[in-house]
């Protein structure tokens, strides 16, 4: 069966393509076929050569099935580092990772090269990449080089199912509430020395703890997404600390239903392509200490939008008692130490 349609643009909901086991090109000239992975998200993508560059067509073709499928996988790609970076800026700048293991000559190119004596860094925590920025990457782009022979899978949730999912009382209350995000898990690559504080204070002046909607707005298919996970987010803005953290610790259990996920078993020489503003992942560890070496480029991103407005401040909390902060300026409370 041959489909040419444009998801995006007729708003055709998923589930009416849900058991099409293969979809051809969007544009009938494009050589780029998927079929559908998961119930959820992920699609295979063959008829395509990432080792050659890619026409205008197949790239709009794979810009509209990256947005729709949340995970593209490429099987059977025989490529390069370059080949590699060249297919992550037909989407975008390629950023640089700040705390991972780049390439020495290239910095926008991530290699993984985990074996025994270098085990994996703390991926295996549901997350979506670097959330820790004002504008998150808008994708991912992974290639395998070295596969384990068991283990090492990556999964994958779609967080717009995720929400979607939730009551509608829960959607209400969600609506218009901020998260906090840091980059809380690369703290423990600096030692507890005068040097290693200093050195993550410098960080922490370029990557001040950011704010973002904990539901955002997806910038092509329109659609709504939770944007929290448990590696990055620090807590919802405004929030009683306890509140905060029951609410969030409920959303994160809902990330590990497996009907929401699809889980990637990785062969040799493929390439996965997932969208940040719709999945979350979890790299799994049980392959360790074989080999599993993997490639990596991240494309930049902008700001996320927000589904809602912001909530009411005045709605988040209460207090037995006024904060000291907001009498800090009136001149009515007495200085302390610190402050002279």
């Amino acid at each position: 069966m041959r489909i040419h349609t444009y998801f995006s643009l007729t708003g055709l909901p998923m589930n009416d393509i849900a058991d099409l086991s293969s979809i051809q090109a969007f544009h009938p000239s494009s050589k780029a076929n998927f079929k559908k992975k998961g119930v959820f998200l992920g699609a295979e993508v063959t008829g395509i050569d990432l080792s050659q560059p890619l026409s205008e067509l197949e790239i709009a073709d794979l810009k509209r099935a990256h947005a729709e499928f949340g995970v593209l996988i490429f099987p059977h790609q025989i490529i390069t580092s370059e080949d590699l970076k060249r297919f992550g800026r037909y989407f975008g700048d390629l950023s640089v990772h700040p705390f991972s293991t780049n390439a020495a000559d290239s910095p926008e190119l991530i290699v993984y090269d985990n074996k025994e004596g270098n085990p994996p860094a703390p991926t295996d925590i549901w997350h979506t990449d670097e959330t820790f920025r004002q504008a998150p990457p808008m994708g991912t782009a992974l290639c395998s080089k070295i596969i384990p022979q068991r283990g090492g899978d990556t999964a994958f949730a779609n967080m717009n199912a995720i929400y979607e999912s939730l009551s509608d009382r829960w959607q209400q209350f969600l609506s218009g509430l901020e998260t906090v995000h840091d980059f809380k898990p690369f703290r423990s690559l600096f030692p507890d020395t005068r040097e290693g504080l200093v050195k993550m204070r410098h960080y922490e002046d370029v990557y001040p703890a950011v704010t973002h909607p904990l539901v955002t707005l997806h910038p092509i298919t329109g659609k709504k997404v939770l944007f929290v996970n448990p590696q990055f987010t620090l807590y919802i803005k405004g929030m009683a600390d306890d509140e905060s953290r029951m609410i969030l610790e409920m959303l994160y259990k809902k990330t590990l239903i497996h009907e929401y996920q699809y889980r990637h078993h990785w062969d040799a020489n493929m390439v996965v392509f997932w969208d940040n503003r719709l999945v979350q992942h979890s790299a799994i560890h049980d392959y360790y200490p074989q080999r599993r070496m993997m490639e990596r480029v991240t494309i930049a991103g902008t700001p996320t939008l927000p589904a809602f407005p912001s909530a009411d401040p005045k709605e988040l909390r209460k207090y037995l008692m006024p904060p000291l902060s907001q009498f800090r300026n009136k001149g009515t409370v007495p200085q302390r130490e610190h402050e002279k």
